[in-house]
């Protein structure tokens, strides 16, 4: 069997952080759904249950310890000790400047822009504007941690668990889907992230599994913001360097036609971030993830300017 390349330290930090970050985020989760009323015959133990399914600590599932102030105690230990790593992996992630060649756009072989509307700033506004969406966020995939505006265009990091009825379409980390799905044809629609400090944006099938993150899937692909200088695309469960600028306000362009989805900065003045290719063997929902840990952060889908 041939060996596995080596990782760069730079790469292998990152990973750990991302890993930090999930288990920061279940943590969070659990904390709010042990204060949560039980509801119907699949009661919170059973979310408890599949939320440490991946391994943190399956004691605390026990009907015993669900009650106690011991486990209330540990899981605040717990969340406090990974905010420790994750803010020192931080440190050392941002602390060094990021190579040359990773804060040029690389493209996976084979993908370019040529499918994509010109970035030229009259003709792109013209021509996207006809396939704009609104879509709007699923109350039925939000967890517990998140909560929506009255339109339902904007999803924060709530401060307090959300008593909605429980769910199995509900992820069991800060991510939601949005009740609209496209399966042929165009469409573009654009998200503020300035409130948002860790995000990512893209687009999954109804079926993704709902403990694992954007673009970790083969059914879901998402553009990515993880607070250490560096924006990411992931496709087809590999991860693509992008940059090192945070943009403002991201558009997203499906076009089911030709299986591609391409990512744009356009606060000020429109710029291709990247494209990848997209099956539409199941109709594709926008897809949203937060950062748990700050209460606060949240997303906007925003109408497209005319």
């Amino acid at each position: 069997m041939k060996a596995a390349a080596p990782k760069s330290i730079p790469e292998a930090g990152r990973e750990l952080a991302e890993l930090v970050e999930r288990l920061v985020d279940i943590v969070r989760s659990l904390q709010k759904q042990r204060h949560l009323p039980e509801s119907g015959p699949e009661n919170k133990l059973n979310v408890l249950g599949m939320a440490f399914s991946g391994g943190v600590d399956h004691s605390l599932i026990s009907p015993k310890l669900a009650t106690s102030n011991t486990a209330e105690d540990k899981m605040r230990d717990i969340l406090h000790d990974l905010e420790d790593i994750r803010g020192k992996l931080q440190e050392n992630l941002t602390g060094k400047e990021p190579p040359e060649e990773q804060r040029q756009v690389k493209l996976p072989e084979g993908l370019s822009s040529s499918s994509c509307p010109r970035t030229d700033q009259s003709l792109l506004a013209s021509r996207f504007v006809q396939w704009a969406v609104s879509p709007t966020f699923d109350l039925g995939s939000l967890p517990y941690s998140l909560e929506l505006s009255e339109d339902r265009r904007k999803v924060t990091v709530s401060h307090i668990p959300q008593l909605y009825a429980w769910s199995h379409d509900r992820f069991t980390i800060c991510q939601v889907l949005c009740s609209q799905a496209f399966s042929s044809g165009q469409q573009y629609w654009e998200v503020d992230t300035q409130q948002c400090s860790h995000w990512a944006i893209g687009v999954a099938s109804w079926g993704m599994s709902r403990d694992q993150m954007l673009g970790r899937t083969r059914d879901s692909w998402c553009v990515e913001w993880k607070g250490t200088s560096q924006l990411s695309m992931w496709h087809m469960v590999k991860e693509t360097v992008l940059g090192s600028e945070k943009p403002r306000v991201v558009g997203i362009w499906l076009d089911l036609e030709r299986g591609k989805l391409a990512f744009y900065s356009v606060a000020n003045q429109e710029k291709l971030l990247g494209e990848c290719p997209v099956s539409a063997s199941s109709p594709l929902h926008p897809a949203f993830w937060l950062y748990g840990l700050y209460p606060g952060n949240s997303l906007t889908i925003r109408p497209v300017k005319v």
